[in-house]
């Protein structure tokens, strides 16, 4: 079992719990640790706190967890995720 964690920032735990489903996961839990389980690899969202840039600028901090069967599942699974998670500023 292979796993990474990272941090997303200004997106909701909700919509981030969300695109592990679209993923094709299944919610195990409603608490934290939210688990999401797929074939071959879970996801897990291990806390959410919000970060402060100026005293009206702040975003939500939100830490992820995959952990895959395999390293090339790993990598494929985090590449889509990140491609759901990508904003495209304007």
């Amino acid at each position: 079992m292979v796993e990474r964690e990272l941090e997303f920032r200004g997106i909701s735990k909700e919509h981030l719990g969300m695109y592990f489903m679209e993923l094709g996961a299944k919610q195990v839990t409603d608490s934290f640790p939210f688990v999401y389980e797929g074939e071959g690899w879970s996801g897990q969202i291990l806390s959410e706190a919000e970060i402060s840039f100026t005293v009206t600028f702040k975003v939500s901090a939100v830490q992820v967890r995959f952990r895959a069967d395999k390293e090339k599942l790993l990598e494929d699974l985090i590449k889509k995720y990140r491609y759901k998670t990508t904003r495209i500023g304007g």
